[in-house]
């Protein structure tokens, strides 16, 4: 059974609705290989019409060149996107030459900005902000990752400090928590238990700010018995209660995505995901979540 519903079963699970923003020089595989992912992931696996996700592309222009040559081509522009922002449940950013984007301040810096303004001022439904490697530098220099954590492309670990470090001197000083994981998780949704301590997802801080030496891994698909999350506890975490994503260098995104089946559809789901592609599953850490 999937996840993804709220209330008691009528008629068929909705369709979660996932756009993937592209820009001239994003990495290939942070952009296919989550869409491979998705586009795998069954609400019944042994049902092929429960397809679970529906993946659209935004970008500047019609055809969009990837730092490896290769072209694609986008379902709609980024005016279109802006307006029809409301109808996805996910948004998907690809890592690649994020400079260019950053000096011209240029898409899809106003759609992620968009897409987090919305969840702010409805926090009534479910959104979730996945980047993969570099893309994560598009959240940095917006201040959206300021008192969360997150991770990037090891390559740029000491850059995308000071990226953190420099937003938080231009807003309220909360620092980000970099993290060197395949993924990074914040505002995940799972049944926290009476002592979070022993909740297998949620990785707390040692004192003096640095992560625990052994870090608590694994997904946290939401239990089978469908339960509905409050808006209120939503509406009073950072960003609106959106979950928010950070993958690590290229490869990670597939972990990623196979997190976030088995987060908004089943723990089964995202396995038999993992099986068809003959890909094992590395699993990165949660750093807080919600009592659904």
């Amino acid at each position: 059974m999937s996840a993804i519903a709220d209330g008691p079963a009528e008629g068929p699970t909705p369709v979660i609705q996932v756009l993937f923003a592209l820009y001239p020089g994003f990495d290939t595989l942070d952009f296919a290989g989550p869409l491979e992912v998705l586009n795998w992931a069954r609400h019944n696996v042994k049902d092929a019409s429960t397809k679970a996700f529906k993946c659209q592309f935004v970008s500047a222009s019609e055809h969009t060149v990837s730092s490896q040559g290769a072209s694609f081509r986008a379902h709609m522009d980024y005016e279109d996107a802006l307006e029809d922002i409301s109808t996805f449940d996910i948004l998907i950013i690809p890592g690649g030459s994020h400079e260019p984007i950053l000096a011209s301040k240029s898409e899809p810096l106003d759609l992620i900005k968009a897409f987090i303004s919305l969840q702010q001022a409805d926090p009534s439904k479910e959104r979730t902000l996945m980047t993969i490697s570099t893309g994560s530098f598009f959240l940095a220099t917006q201040g959206i990752l300021q008192g969360l954590a997150a991770t990037t492309h090891p390559d740029y670990y000491t850059k995308f400090e000071i990226a953190c470090q420099e937003a938080a001197r231009r807003g309220d000083l909360e620092q980000t928590d970099v993290m060197e994981e395949r993924y990074v998780v914040n505002n995940a949704r799972f049944d926290l238990g009476e002592n979070e301590d022993e909740n297998p997802f949620i990785l707390r801080k040692r004192p003096d700010g640095r992560r625990k030496s052994i870090a608590r891994k694994g997904s946290n698909a939401w239990k089978e018995g469908r339960r509905r999350e409050s808006v209120l506890k939503r509406a009073n975490m950072k960003l609106g209660g959106a979950r928010l994503i950070t993958a690590g260098g290229i490869s990670a995104g597939l972990d990623a995505a196979l997190y976030l089946v088995g987060a908004m559809v089943s723990t089964e789901a995202a396995e038999e995901v993992a099986r068809v592609m003959q890909y094992q599953w590395s699993k990165g850490v949660t750093v807080d979540g919600i009592d659904v």
